[in-house]
């Protein structure tokens, strides 16, 4: 199992770090070990003192492929969920200054909380999905799929050119605007079209 990420997909995401906007989806990895599952709790790392949180959608890749055509996308996957892009911010800084790979502050241990999927097609509207997240019952961070920069299929389609896609790999499509700090104590939510699909606490 894979887990691809996207990088600054949404403008407003990209204008609140001041980032420049991508021509092309930006690419990276996280290690299978920084998936947590099942409503597990997040331990905060003890090399970082600065955890933000990034909400994002979050597809399930459904068969292998390698180089696929955009309009033939929609058939390498049909589930979707929300997650999170836990991202150590004060070492991503240290990294990006010195030009250094984020994996370290991307990548960690836990640092892929992801909720319940479901179908893309039991949504109102698979092109136009609403989610969002809350901390301590608090809306912290909101989005919607058409926002993004890059589509779903043009992101299945240009992670294929590079590697392989395989049943079960999962894509964090980007993150919105709101991207925040944690705290040891908070309770995280995330919610697709008005559905909870993930609670991660932070310890």
């Amino acid at each position: 199992m894979k887990i691809f990420c996207i990088g600054r997909n949404y403008r407003d995401h990209a204008k609140e770090l001041n980032n420049p906007v991508p021509s092309e989806p930006m690419v990276f990895g996280k290690f299978p070990t920084a998936l947590l599952k099942d409503g597990k709790p997040f331990h905060y790392p003890d090399f970082s003192k600065e955890i933000h949180h990034e909400l994002e959608l979050v597809l399930k890749v459904k068969t292998h492929g390698k180089h696929i055509d955009p309009k033939f996308a929609r058939k390498y996957y049909e589930e979707i969920s929300v997650g999170i892009d836990f991202t150590a911010r004060d070492i991503q800084a240290k990294l990006k200054a010195k030009g250094h790979p984020w994996e370290i502050a991307k990548g960690f241990n836990g640092s892929a909380p992801c909720g319940e999927f479901i179908p893309i097609d039991s949504l109102p509207n698979r092109d136009a999905i609403n989610f969002e997240l809350q901390n301590n019952e608090k809306v912290v961070q909101q989005g919607n799929s058409k926002d993004m920069i890059f589509n779903f299929d043009i992101l299945i389609a240009h992670i294929s050119k590079y590697f392989l896609i395989s049943k079960g790999d999962l894509i964090y499509t980007g993150t919105p605007a709101g991207v925040a700090e944690v705290k040891i104590g908070d309770v995280l939510t995330a919610s697709l079209e008005g559905q909870q699909l993930m609670r991660c606490k932070i310890l």
